[in-house]
């Protein structure tokens, strides 16, 4: 596999210097190493999916805030700690999994975020990755103390879903909440094992005790629930869902992360693998090893 880290923070600083105007044509080609693994679902317009997003930063307007957030990061080395994490984390896998399947080459792009962004700012802690397209990641964040020190750990978490999805059909008609949580408490194990407990986002930590015991019972109740359109209330809880239009299932927010992990952890347990070599596993034996019935 080929990593490659491409330079956003100069790019992007070079947009930022051009008029409003020629912004979106300037992000588009900031974007468009994603293209080709994102083609997968049809002729979709980067731009506009970012835009409608709101996780990044704005084209619109004149923010004196950005400039100095991105040298903050490049001052930080967050493009090279990203580049070696992904590095170490392939090695983990392909070690773990020999043979597995991968995208020849995984484009990664980040992004600066938007800091207006209740999405990104209160509820994902200044950032978070989108990596399900076998040879692309994109990443967004805004420098916060721990966007700064955990963006590298995202990276590595959102390759584990780059591989998977290599290896494990994602079709969005039949998809499930069990795929998808099952997706991101592996993500986050995986992240465990490489960096330590510390190295994990806020998506899988935020939830303790009775409230995620009660999340935990209502997600494995819906764990057969199919199709991509229904599964942001389970996984991302009901803040998220409204955002998108959706109607909420009572779930805290990153319901489906926690549920996840505790799924996963009990799957290692019971199997004595590890998340790397847990990899490519089907949800239905991750779930049956964790004690869940599924249908699915």
């Amino acid at each position: 596999m080929k990593i490659v880290v491409h330079d956003t923070a100069s790019a992007m600083l070079d947009l930022l210097r051009r008029p409003q105007a020629e912004r979106r044509d300037a992000l588009r080609e900031i974007l468009r190493p994603l293209e080709p693994a994102m083609s997968v679902m049809g002729d979709v317009d980067l731009v506009q999916m970012y835009e409608m997003g709101g996780s990044g930063f704005r084209l619109d307007c004149e923010d004196p805030r950005y400039v100095p957030a991105l040298r903050r990061m490049q001052e930080a080395e967050v493009w090279r700690r990203i580049e070696e994490s992904l590095i170490a984390a392939w090695e983990r896998i392909s070690g773990a999994v020999p043979g597995i399947g991968h995208a020849d080459t995984v484009h990664v792009v980040v992004v600066l975020g938007n800091p207006d962004d209740e999405q990104l700012m209160a509820r994902s802690a200044g950032y978070f990755g989108l990596g399900g397209f076998p040879g692309a990641i994109q990443l967004f964040m805004w420098p916060t103390e721990t966007s700064l020190a955990k963006i590298d750990h995202a990276a590595a978490h959102e390759l584990h879903h780059n591989v998977r999805y290599a290896n494990v059909v994602w079709n969005p008609a039949a998809v499930t909440v069990g795929e998808q949580v099952v997706a991101e408490g592996l993500a986050e194990a995986f992240v465990r094992e490489l960096s330590g407990e510390q190295a994990m986002g806020p998506w899988s930590q935020g939830l303790t005790g009775a409230e995620l015991d009660s999340a935990y019972r209502k997600i494995a109740s819906g764990i057969d629930v199919a199709g991509m359109q229904n599964l942001p209330p389970y996984v991302f809880g009901d803040a998220t869902a409204q955002r998108m239009g959706l109607q909420p299932v009572g779930l805290p927010d990153f319901a489906g992360y926690a549920a996840g992990l505790r799924i996963v952890d009990a799957h290692l347990t019971a199997s004595g693998l590890t998340a790397a070599e847990s990899t490519a596993l089907s949800a239905r034996e991750v779930l049956t090893n964790a004690g869940i019935q599924t249908n699915a």
